[in-house]
C-alpha cells in the first residue's frame, strides 16, 4: 500500500518541526510538504496532490472556512484535520461543517494527534476530548458565552465603541495590525457577530462587558500584595485560554498562596513582567505574535531574576537547546505537567 501523501501547514517553524517529527512516525504516511500561509497552501495542494492536509486555521493570507469550503470542492477526496490552538464552539462547529475531518486542539498529547490521522485515514473522524462536552451543549445562551470574554477581548470591545480603526487599536494596545485583526476576529466570534457595526450594538446591549485598556487586570497590584510581601509570584504566558486556566488552577492548588497572573500574547507578558518581576514564568513555546523563545529573552530582559519554565505540546531536543540558551531553566512536555511536577517546580524556585 502507497503511503498517504501528507501536507503540514502552519505559520509557525516550531510547530511545523514538531508536527512533522509526530507524523514520521506512522509508517503509512509520507510528508510531501509544508508551507506557512494561504497563497503557499493552495498552491501546494494544486502540485502535489495530498491525500491528507494537517493545518492550523491562523495562517496569513488565509480566511480556513471559506478556504476549506473552496478547497473541498476542488479535491473532494482530501482528508483535512485541523491542529489548532483555538477552542472556540463556533469556530471549531464551522470547519467541521465545512467539510474538516478532524479538528485537534495543540495542547493535547501528541499520542492523540497520531490516533487522530489513524482515525481519519480509516474514514472517521476526530475532535479533541475536552471539545466534546461543549460541542453538545453548543447551543448555549448568547449571554453566557458573552461572560466568558478574556479580558483582552473586553478591552477590544471598548475600543471599538469609541469608533477607533485597526491602525488606532494597534498604536494603543502597542501590537501589530496582524494581532489587533486577530484580536477582533477572535472577538466577533465569541459574541456571535460579523462586523464592527454588530459589536457595537452588542456593546450598547452590555455595557458592564466594557474594559479600558490597562484597567482590568486579574490582579490589580497595590502595596500589601502578595508580590510586596515575598511571596512567590507566578506568570502564566499561553494564547490558549483554556490551558491557561488549567495550568493556573493546578497551580493554586498545589500552593494556595502563590499569586498566578495570565498573559495571552507577548505584550501581556512584557508588561506583567516589568510590573510585577515574577519569581516564576511558565511560558508556551508557540504564541500568536511571536515564540516563546524570543518571549523568554524579553522576560529575562526585563526581569533577569525571573525563572522561566518553556512549556510545549510538541517536546523536541532542539527547541529544548535553544531555549535553555535564552535563559530558560527548563523545557517541560505540556502532559507531563502535573501535581507533583508543579511542586517541584515551586519549591525549586523558592529554595533558590
Amino acid at each position: 500500500m502507497q503511503p498517504v501523501k501528507t501536507l503540514i501547514a502552519d505559520d509557525h517553524a516550531l510547530v511545523r518541526a514538531g508536527l512533522r517529527d509526530a507524523l514520521n512516525n506512522l509508517p503509512d504516511l509520507e510528508i510531501v510538504g509544508e508551507v506557512s500561509n494561504g497563497p503557499e497552501l493552495m498552491s501546494a495542494l494544486d502540485n502535489l496532490h495530498p491525500g491528507l492536509l494537517v493545518m492550523d486555521v491562523n495562517m496569513p493570507e488565509f480566511e480556513p472556512v471559506a478556504a476549506v469550503k473552496r478547497i473541498l470542492a476542488r479535491q473532494p477526496e482530501l482528508k483535512i484535520l485541523v491542529v489548532s490552538a483555538y477552542d472556540d464552539d463556533s469556530y471549531v462547529t464551522g470547519l467541521l461543517s465545512a467539510g474538516v475531518r478532524g479538528y485537534h486542539l495543540k495542547d493535547q498529547p501528541l499520542s492523540d494527534l497520531q490516533l487522530a490521522v489513524r482515525r481519519i485515514l480509516d474514514n472517521g473522524r476526530w475532535i479533541s476530548d475536552p471539545l466534546v462536552n461543549r460541542l453538545v451543549q453548543h447551543h448555549t445562551a448568547e449571554s453566557s458565552k458573552a461572560l466568558e470574554l478574556t479580558r483582552r477581548q473586553r478591552e477590544f470591545l471598548y475600543l471599538l465603541t469609541q469608533g477607533y480603526n485597526n491602525h488606532k487599536i494597534a498604536t494603543l494596545t502597542d501590537l501589530s495590525i496582524k494581532t489587533v485583526e486577530n484580536h477582533l476576529t477572535a472577538l466577533y466570534r465569541a459574541i456571535c457577530v460579523e462586523s464592527r457595526l454588530e459589536a457595537n450594538k452588542f456593546a450598547n446591549e452590555h455595557p458592564e462587558l466594557l474594559s479600558p485598556p490597562g484597567l482590568a487586570t486579574a490582579h490589580p497590584l497595590k502595596k500589601g500584595d502578595s508580590q510586596y510581601d515575598g511571596s512567590i509570584t507566578i506568570l502564566l504566558v499561553d494564547d490558549n485560554r483554556r490551558y491557561r486556566a488549567q495550568l493556573g488552577k493546578l497551580l493554586n492548588r498545589a500552593y494556595p498562596s502563590i499569586s498566578v497572573h495570565e498573559a495571552e500574547d507577548p505584550a501581556d507578558a512584557y508588561r506583567l513582567a516589568e510590573q510585577m518581576k515574577p519569581n516564576l514564568a511558565f511560558v508556551d513555546v508557540v504564541l500568536m505574535e511571536e515564540d516563546g523563545i524570543q518571549c523568554t529573552r524579553r522576560i529575562k530582559a526585563i526581569s533577569p531574576a525571573t525563572r522561566v519554565i518553556l512549556i510545549s505540546a510538541y517536546p523536541d531536543r532542539e527547541f529544548r537547546r535553544i531555549g535553555m540558551n535564552a535563559g530558560a531553566i527548563a523545557f517541560l512536555d505540556k502532559k507531563d505537567i502535573d501535581a507533583a511536577t508543579v511542586r517541584h517546580v515551586i519549591e525549586d524556585a523558592m529554595t533558590s
